[in-house]
């Protein structure tokens, strides 16, 4: 499917996945649209839209100022190590309100704005959301919410007769800020993972993105897996 003029929203689009998934969007030919509580720091080209998806009444305020959209890449997330013997329950609800709650709405709401020959929805999920590892704490279980709520959408679109596509991509580790709230007071942790392994870049996972938006209208792709071939886990 061409992308040329289409256009996408993408959350998280200052920085790591979220920036190299819409700089290739624009490539592309795409209109992008960058949602992210910061906008200075959206590549040129994209057009800003300062939201902070923790709270439902600024997403709501986005999308009731939006009148079409094509694509929908809800890509922001936030990662803390916060176990489920010991962590901060705060930091739970922080990750299930941006990871999950601000994903699923935005989800919802961009249906409204998809054409009747419908969208395409692809949602960020992780490798944590298909096992789960030694310090996944509570951040796996969010990215289990991620593939679970994608399924159960496909599946209600396509009982409904939607004719909207949705897919989760779910990388290892990648190379992005995110890892450094992950390894937050762990820095020599990740300076040792990082000289071990050749991580995944962030343009290695918006090329498996644009892949799926780009697939003909009757091939459905659910997920695509994907880690550094260093990565063991």
């Amino acid at each position: 499917m061409s992308l040329t003029n289409k256009t996408a929203l993408v959350t998280g689009a200052s920085s790591g996945i979220g920036r190299a998934v819409s700089t290739q969007l624009l490539e592309a030919g795409a209109k992008v649209l960058g949602l992210c509580r910061d906008t200075s720091k959206l590549p040129e080209g994209v057009e800003p839209i300062a939201c902070d998806l923790t709270e439902p009444a600024e997403i709501d305020k986005v999308f009731a100022s939006l009148s079409h959209l094509d694509i929908l890449v809800s890509n922001a997330g936030l990662a803390l190590l916060s176990r489920i013997s010991d962590g901060n329950p705060a930091d739970w609800a922080t990750m299930w309100q941006l990871n999950v709650q601000a994903l699923t709405i935005c989800c919802q709401k961009s249906l409204a704005l998809f054409p009747e020959s419908g969208g395409q929805i692809i949602n960020t999920s992780s490798m944590s959301g298909h096992r789960v590892p030694p310090s996944g704490g509570f951040y796996s279980p969010t990215k289990f919410a991620v593939r679970g709520i994608s399924d159960a959408l496909r599946y209600e679109l396509r009982a409904d007769g939607n004719p909207t596509r949705v897919a989760t991509v779910s990388p290892g580790f990648v190379d992005t800020p995110l890892l450094d709230h992950y390894f937050k007071d762990r820095e020599d942790q990740l300076a040792e993972t990082r000289a071990s392994i050749r991580m995944l870049q962030p343009e290695d996972v918006a090329a498996s993105v644009l892949h799926i938006l780009n697939t003909p209208l009757h091939v459905e792709i659910t997920d695509i897996q994907m880690r550094s071939v260093d990565q063991k886990a």
